[in-house]
């Protein structure tokens, strides 16, 4: 059965990690939004969780959100973003994409997973056949990690107020049961959202 909580995030994941705990083969709780366009959805994570993960974190972090789009009929085409595309920059950031790149292809080889890409790079086709011509990814993302929380909480909000786009989240994932976090200043129709959202996480 779906719990709602409105509470800050914070005092929304730490009883369930008590309590419910993480599926099996899951370390952490993450998180992905919805980005509903006027002709297609996007998946964003993780926007609301995880700080500043750790390359084995973002490879979670983007197998579970690979496994959340599948659950909502996306199919899932990952791009691990960075500031960079391919092996365009040299850096530390580069490096933790490249690293977390490898360990998501072991943790599902079967994964459609391509980084570090530029978000021009991801979802332009025309951007992608200049900077990642051989990418079975770049060009038509469906599933975006951002490196960190900063980077991901800044992108969902300037799509959600300068797009005009629906945003549908923070989704919970990881968690044995379907646990979603509802703001303080939610609208009726992010908690209608919000419920038809959880009781498709409960069928899995």
């Amino acid at each position: 059965m779906p719990w709602f909580l409105g509470s800050i995030t914070a005092e929304t994941i730490r009883p369930a990690l008590q309590i419910i705990k993480t599926k099996p083969g899951v370390s952490l709780v993450s998180s992905v939004f919805l980005m509903c366009l006027d002709t297609q959805v996007l998946v964003f994570g993780d926007c609301a969780i995880i700080p500043n993960p750790s390359p084995k974190e973002l490879a979670e972090i983007a197998t579970t959100s690979a496994q959340s789009a599948k659950q909502f009929n996306i199919a899932p085409k990952v791009a691990l973003l960075s500031y960079a595309t391919g092996n365009s920059a040299q850096g530390e950031m580069i490096d933790k994409i490249n690293e977390a790149l490898t360990i998501a292809q072991k943790l599902d080889p079967q994964l459609e997973i391509d980084g570090p890409l530029q978000f021009d790079a991801s979802i332009d086709k025309g951007v992608a056949k200049k900077k990642m011509p051989n990418s079975q990814v770049a060009g038509q993302a469906s599933v975006f990690i951002f490196p960190d929380l900063n980077a991901g909480n800044i992108a969902y909000k300037a799509v959600q107020r300068s797009a005009k786009a629906v945003a549908i989240g923070p989704i919970l994932q990881g968690l044995n049961k379907p646990i979603n976090d509802l703001s303080r200043g939610a609208l009726v129709e992010d908690i209608i959202n919000t419920v038809l959202i959880s009781a498709i996480q409960a069928q899995d």
